[in-house]
């Protein structure tokens, strides 16, 4: 897939992997429309790296519609969607006072996560459908899984619940939409220095980062964004979801 002038969209792409992404898909001379609930951070990064803003919450049915019907208004009919926009509400299945875990919360995490990812999805392939584009490879779709899918820890079984979903409907996805040459392709990142994970303590980055095999240290949010290109590059990676981890496996904790 030759990026050079095809409109794309990235969620979440006011911070973290989606702004690393979004800012390294415009490096190429792609046509980036930033979708993120963060307006004021989401204007000022897509006025920096000469992209259009579009306010939105994944998980509103009618808030996805519109900004898509918006994007393309400015950009043409997408051609890639990568989904990077997902939130993290830790908590345990029982807490330190015997309190059962708040259920909106971990509804929450599973709307933004799971279904807010397959609302994307599910919205940009149908715009795509539609349109008349002869090419092999149609279109693509990168969503964001993580190594807690598969490395569930203490604390986290919103968040693993939820990315273990993207990883699951992968292939079910990719199936759905082969016979209009439409690839999706889940990433799996292990810990990578985006803003929650600045927010830690120099001691605990350091901890997490003795943890990765090789390169011993966090994962850069531009090196997911060069995977994402990768994964434009080749036709033939359809269906799969790839761990991106320096070869880590979590612990409980």
């Amino acid at each position: 897939m030759d990026l050079q002038g095809l409109p794309a969209i990235v969620t979440g792409g006011a911070s973290g992997l989606g702004l690393a992404t979004a800012r390294m898909l415009r490096e190429q001379g792609t046509k980036v429309a930033i979708f993120d609930l963060k307006e004021d951070q989401g204007v000022s990064r897509a006025a920096e790296i000469g992209a259009s803003f579009h306010q939105v919450d994944v998980s509103d049915d009618l808030s996805v519609a519109r900004v898509m019907e918006a994007a393309a208004a400015r950009d043409g009919t997408a051609r890639l969607l990568v989904n990077c926009a997902g939130v993290a509400l830790p908590a345990r299945t029982v807490d330190r006072d015997g309190l059962a875990h708040d259920l909106d919360r971990f509804r929450r995490t599973i709307d933004v996560n799971l279904v807010g990812t397959f609302n994307t999805s599910s919205k940009f392939a149908a715009r795509l459908v539609a349109a008349d584009i002869a090419d092999e490879d149609k279109g693509l779709i990168v969503n964001t899984a993580s190594i807690a899918a598969f490395d569930g820890q203490i604390g986290t079984a919103a968040y693993t619940a939820s990315k273990a979903g993207v990883a699951g409907m992968t292939l079910s996805l990719a199936r759905d939409l082969a016979e209009h040459r439409i690839r999706v392709v889940s990433i799996a990142p292990g810990v990578f220095l985006t803003p929650m994970v600045e927010g830690f303590s120099p001691q605990v980055q350091s901890s997490l980062a003795a943890q990765v095999p090789h390169p011993r240290r966090l994962g850069q949010p531009r090196e997911y964004a060069q995977f994402v290109l990768a994964i434009a590059s080749n036709p033939m990676l359809n269906g799969e979801t790839v761990r991106l981890d320096g070869a880590v496996r979590l612990g409980p904790r």
